[in-house]
C-alpha cells in the first residue's frame, strides 16, 4: 500500500504499488500503479451487500492464512482502511467468463465497475517513509523433517494467531485444522528458521520468545486441563515486564519448557509425534501431540530488495534495509529524505515498531519545518572539461545521484553540444564509488581529490 499525504487533505492510495521513484529530498517524484479494484470508491459506502450476496464463497482467505474462506468480492480484513471491498479477478465469475454480475445488480450506489483498469499516477512528495513489514520464512522448504508443511496439524505462529482471534475462521476457538477437534496437547517449537547458520537464517527474530509465551498462555487459558510443551534453544525476554510474563506462563500457567531442538515430526493416525532432545537432562524425548505450532523466523518481503533499488537505498545480505547509523540515526537511510519504520529494517516487536514509526514521523515533520537544509559538503563533483560523457559512473552510484547533462561550448570557432555527467547535490552522499569507476579521472570528492590524497601520502612519508 502507498499512502500519500497532501496538506490539508490526505490522498490514500490503497491496493497500489510503487513503480518508480525519481528526484531527491524535498522533491521526490513517485509513479504509482493503482491496481484495478473493480469498485468505484467514490460511490461505494462499504455497506457489505455485495459480499453477503456473492455466490462465489469458497475462495481461500489470505488473511486467515489459508484456514478460512472468503467471497470473490471482499474486504481484505475487518479493519481495512478504507473499509470498502475489492473484486478478486482470479475468482470472480463475471470477470472470468462473463457470467454472474450479482454484485452489480444489487449495489444500491452503482459502485461496481467491471471495466476498471490499472492506472499510473505520478505524485510529488517531500519525504518517503518505508514501512513494508515482513514475511514468515517458508519453513516447509527448509525443514522437511518437520513434515514439510504437509501435515495439516503442524501450523505456524501466524496461523495460530488467526485461530485464537475472535474474527478468525473458528471464532476464537482453538481447533485442529484436520478435524476441527479441540487439541489437549499442544507443542510449540521456537527458533524455526532463526539462529540456524547451516539451514536458514543466522539472526534472532526477537519477538518469537514472547509471542510463544503468549500462545502458550492462550492455550492453557482457553483449553482447561490441556498440556503445553515448548522446545527452545534460549529464552530471550528483553523488555518491560517481559520476563515476568514468561515466568508466569511457566510457573503459574504450567507450560513445560524443554531446552533442546526437535529432530523430526511425523503423523501417527490422528496424533502428531514430536521427537527431540532435552539437553538439561541429556536425554531424547518424544511427545505425542494433537497440534504442533512452529514459531518461524521473520524474513523481508519478497520484493523488499527490488523496492530498495527503485527508491535508492541500501540493504544487508538478508534483505533487511540498512539504517544510516545503528545508534545515532536509526530511522534514517543514507539517502536523504528516506526514512524507515518497523520490520523492514529488521525483526522487532510491537513497542519497538511503534517507537520507530513515531521517530520517523517526527524526523519528517522536523525536515518540513525548515526553509533551508544543511547538506553534506563532501560530495562528488565533475570536471566538465575532462569528462568524456561515458556515464559509467551512473549505474555505479547507489543513490541515483548522477545524471546525464548536455553542455554547449565553442571549439575552434564552432558551437558543439556534448554530454557530461552531473552530480545531484541533494542525492549524493559522498561514498566515492563514482570516483573509482571514472576512467578519465574527472570525478573527485570535494576535500578528497586525488591531488589532496597524494599530498597527504607525501607528507606522511617525510
Amino acid at each position: 500500500m502507498v499512502a500519500a499525504a497532501q496538506h490539508p487533505n490526505i490522498t490514500l492510495y490503497t491496493y497500489s504499488q510503487v513503480e518508480s521513484v525519481g528526484g531527491y529530498i524535498g522533491n521526490f517524484e513517485v509513479t504509482i500503479r493503482k491496481r484495478a479494484k473493480y469498485v468505484d470508491y467514490s460511490k461505494c459506502t462499504g455497506c457489505g451487500i455485495c459480499e453477503t450476496k456473492c455466490p462465489t464463497k469458497k475462495v481461500v482467505s489470505e488473511f486467515d492464512c489459508g484456514m478460512g474462506e472468503r467471497t470473490a468480492i471482499y474486504k481484505p480484513f475487518a479493519q481495512a482502511v478504507p473499509n470498502k471491498p475489492v473484486i478478486d479477478n482470479k475468482s470472480c465469475k463475471k470477470l472470468i467468463d462473463g457470467k454472474c454480475g450479482v454484485c452489480a445488480k444489487l449495489c444500491p450506489t452503482g459502485a461496481i465497475n467491471y471495466e476498471d483498469q490499472d492506472e499510473l499516477v505520478t505524485e510529488k512528495f517531500g519525504a518517503i517513509v518505508v514501512a513494508t513489514g515482513f514475511d514468515l520464512i517458508e519453513w516447509g522448504k527448509y525443514y522437511p523433517e518437520y513434515g514439510g508443511g504437509f501435515i495439516p496439524d503442524v501450523i505456524d505462529g501466524l496461523q495460530f494467531e488467526r485461530l485464537v482471534n475472535a474474527s478468525g475462521p473458528t471464532g476464537g476457538k482453538i481447533k485442529r485444522p484436520s478435524d476441527h477437534e479441540i487439541p489437549q496437547t499442544v507443542v510449540f517449537i521456537k527458533c524455526v528458521g532463526s539462529r540456524d547458520v547451516l539451514k536458514a537464517k543466522s539472526y534472532c527474530s526477537r519477538a518469537c520468545c514472547m509471542y510463544t509465551a503468549k500462545h502458550a498462555h492462550q492455550v492453557l487459558e482457553k483449553i482447561k486441563g490441556s498440556d503445553v510443551y515448548i522446545f527452545y534453544m534460549d529464552v530471550r525476554t528483553p523488555g518491560k515486564m517481559y520476563d515476568e510474563f514468561y515466568m508466569r506462563t511457566r510457573e503459574d500457567d504450567g507450560a513445560k519448557y524443554i531446552r533442546g531442538q526437535v529432530s523430526k515430526i511425523y503423523q501417527d493416525g490422528k496424533k502428531v509425534i514430536v521427537r527431540g532432545e532435552d539437553t538439561l537432562i541429556g536425554r531424547s524425548v518424544e511427545v505425542t501431540a494433537d497440534l504442533v505450532v512452529v514459531e518461524t523466523a521473520m524474513v523481508p518481503r519478497p520484493d523488499a530488495t527490488q523496492l530498495a533499488q527503485i527508491v535508492g537505498f541500501s540493504y544487508d545480505k538478508d534483505g533487511w534495509y540498512t539504517e544510516a547509523h545503528p545508534k545515532l540515526r536509526p530511522v534514517e537511510t543514507n539517502t536523504g529524505g528516506v526514512f524507515l519504520a518497523g520490520c523492514c529494517q529488521g525483526p522487532k516487536d510491537v513497542p519497538d515498531t511503534v517507537s520507530q514509526a513515531s521517530a520517523a514521523a517526527v524526523k519528517v515533520v522536523a525536515m518540513f519545518s525548515k526553509d533551508q537544509m544543511a547538506t553534506n559538503p563532501q560530495i562528488a563533483s565533475v570536471n566538465e572539461e575532462t569528462c568524456v560523457g561515458c556515464l559509467l559512473c551512473k549505474p555505479i552510484c547507489p543513490y541515483k545521484a548522477i545524471e546525464a547533462k548536455e553542455i554547449t561550448e565553442r571549439v575552434h570557432g564552432q558551437t558543439i553540444t556534448r554530454t557530461v555527467a552531473s552530480v545531484n547535490s541533494g542525492l549524493c552522499q559522498g561514498c566515492g564509488a563514482c570516483t573509482a569507476e571514472c576512467r578519465s579521472g574527472s570525478i573527485n570528492l570535494k576535500g578528497f581529490t586525488n591531488l589532496q590524497l597524494l599530498a597527504e601520502v607525501d607528507a606522511a612519508c617525510l
